[in-house]
């Protein structure tokens, strides 16, 4: 019998106390005695974000695959729950076992946005382990990240033991055997940590000295100890079709924010825009067998009792599969009622018979991200979307029933002018009037609705864009008032709603992005003066960010405004995501002049990828 970690009067004081008690559907049990290694897998955020993230149900069920493995789930307790917490003394527990984090082998923490960093600092100091990596002792658990963000883990080196660059697929059963190996043989924490800094895609940070030049940038970043690698390459799946996936996930009691089966079609994208990280960090394209996908498409609805299936793809328009298994989908979801979720369509690439289809069963909005305002720019980020092909698109969709539109830009990016600006204003607007002469008067039901989005434009490292200039937040401001003005001004602007995001939420992101060791004294700082939950905007704070910076001496600018020489050493650059730097730069030169570069399958570019032998670059 589990004794619950909470007591009912404390699941009584609290919101939504069902994030906390565990027992959900397709929740796995062990019994500890006969299991050697103890792993709690964590995302540092709420459950209901944390529940909705593919790659913990991955890696939730290939680790209980294992025999001799128990991996249970733990998340960010909310600030009620965490005052409490505090005050009791009651530390960090997983939800299967309800027993401390404190006990277990290894805490794995995936880092999936920078806005949560200070989360990470949550689950260890409620889970009573030392913040620090240097502190902890041989009775500690192991602390290992990965996730898009360990591609520049330097801003929160200081917190991990290990970060495992790449999918974790691939390296894990090693490192736990690894483990098991040094506990038997009574070896040390240093022992282990040094073992595991030689297994392919294991990042130790303590094993690496970072020197700086006068000027702040990196003079040198070198291994200390014999046999740890220079540079560490990615660890990739090659075959997508023979690896882990769960046909039976965690299903919870409670609505979560991506509540449906999702079911992962390919990895990686083709298109190559220049501001995109996950474009490039999963390369080379590699799709699952359609085959493959209806099996585990079946399987995940029949052990959740879900009633919408979403398809998971940076851009599932380019899946060569996709009509047969949408049409095999369709066909299933209809005898069961069940909704098709299809994000990530191209506006080019839309099958008005699969829109209509789709709508059959349950109609919903539609969304494209045309990204850039005007065609200069679009060439600038590499969109590779003509306003030809985005009006026509819009068409389809009108034609097929939609009166609901979402349109994504960003603002800031590389060579930006305010003609560019103005172009989001004056594209929603003509997309707007598409409507009004594709749908005529007598079978409208109601006014077409636009609702455009603008996002700031941060640079992320792993891209052509890694060396830009970011915005301030002015600038953000400015740019974000200056497109709403514009859309005032539009014939249509009773049909086009605007929405920006948090100017100073995006520039901390884009300090945390391209950061480097210095940055991670700030993040303590701000959390010991209460940052918690800065993704969230009712709490971030701003105001103590910015004493933070100020307090431990770090510059803002020095990561966001300065302006990067060609030849910089980034703090990242010990990492190796498959694509070269050189290439990186050679889009980078190309995104100045205003020049495309076509997609993977009209001609190769020369990225890197192909050193993986597996995808898109050996197909014929």
């Amino acid at each position: 019998m589990i004794k619950p970690a909470l007591s009912d009067e404390i699941l009584l004081k609290i919101e939504k106390p069902a994030r906390y008690i565990g027992n959900e559907i397709n929740s796995v049990i062990k019994d500890k005695e006969k299991t050697d290694i103890r792993f709690a897998m964590c995302f540092p955020d709420v459950y209901e974000i944390g529940m909705s993230h593919l790659g913990i149900q991955i890696l939730y069920d290939m680790l209980n695959r294992f025999d001799d493995t128990w991996c249970e789930r733990v998340y960010s307790p909310w600030t009620d729950l965490d005052k409490i917490m505090r005050e009791r003394n009651i530390p960090l527990f997983a939800l299967e076992s309800q027993e401390p984090v404190k006990n277990f082998d290894f805490l794995g923490i995936t880092l999936q946005y920078e806005m949560c960093y200070t989360n990470i600092l949550q689950i260890l100091d409620l889970s009573q382990i030392p913040i620090l990596s240097e502190e902890r002792g041989d009775d500690d658990p192991i602390v290992i990240g990965g996730g898009p963000c360990s591609y520049n883990p330097e801003p929160i080196a200081d917190f991990f033991d290990i970060f495992y660059i790449g999918e974790g697929e691939t390296q894990y059963r090693l490192l736990l055997d690894t483990y098991k190996d040094n506990r038997k043989n009574g070896k040390t924490r240093e022992e282990f940590l040094y073992r595991a800094a030689q297994i392919p895609g294991m990042y130790v940070p303590r094993f690496y000295e970072v020197k700086y030049k006068e000027d702040g940038t990196i003079a040198s970043f070198l291994p200390t100890r014999e046999g740890v690698p220079k540079t560490i390459v990615k660890e990739l799946v090659t075959d997508l079709s023979d690896t882990y996936y769960p046909e039976k996930p965690v299903t919870p009691f409670i609505k979560v924010t991506q509540d449906r089966v999702v079911l992962e079609i390919q990895r990686g994208c083709i298109r190559g825009c220049r501001f995109c990280q996950a474009g490039q960090l999963y390369r080379p394209v590699r799709e699952r067998d359609v085959e493959v996908l209806k099996h585990f498409a079946m399987e995940m609805l029949k052990n959740t009792g879900h009633e919408e299936i979403s398809l998971s793809s940076l851009s599932s328009s380019d899946y060569s599969q996709l009509d047969e298994l949408i049409y095999f989908l369709i066909e299933e979801c209809r005898k069961k009622k069940i909704n098709i979720s299809l994000p990530s369509l191209r506006i080019d690439a839309f099958s008005l018979d699969i829109m209509n289809k789709v709508q059959d069963v349950r109609k919903s909005s539609l969304t494209f991200a045309p990204e850039a305002g005007s065609q200069r720019l679009r060439n600038v980020i590499n969109k590779g979307l003509t306003e030809e092909v985005i009006l026509n698109g819009a068409k389809l969709a009108f034609e097929g029933g939609w009166t609901r539109v979402k349109l994504y830009f960003m603002l800031g990016l590389p060579t930006e002018t305010p003609e560019d600006i103005r172009g989001i204003a004056e594209l929603s607007n003509k997309i707007a009037a598409v409507f009004y002469e594709t749908v005529p008067k007598e079978k409208r039901n109601g006014k077409v609705q636009i609702v455009t989005s603008t996002s700031f434009f941060i640079p992320k490292p792993f891209t052509p864009f890694q060396w830009a200039v970011m915005n301030t937040k002015e600038e953000f401001i400015e740019k974000a008032y200056l497109t709403k003005k514009a859309v005032t001004e539009q014939l249509n602007q009773k049909s086009i709603k605007y929405n920006w995001h948090e100017a100073d939420v995006s520039v901390l992101e884009g300090v945390l992005a391209r950061g480097d060791r210095k940055v991670a004294k700030v993040i303590l700082k701000a959390y010991e003066k209460g940052c918690l939950f800065d993704s969230w905007s009712e709490y971030f704070r701003y105001d103590l960010w910015m004493e933070a910076f100020k307090e431990c001496g770090v510059s803002i600018d020095f990561y966001t405004t300065r302006k990067r020489d060609l030849d910089e050493i980034f703090p990242w650059d010990f990492l190796d995501c498959g694509v070269t730097k050189e290439f990186l730069k050679r889009e980078w030169l190309k995104a100045l002049k205003e020049e495309i570069s076509l997609h993977c399958k009209e001609q190769c570019q020369g990225c890197g990828a192909n050193r993986f032998g597996s995808g898109i670059c050996f197909e014929k």
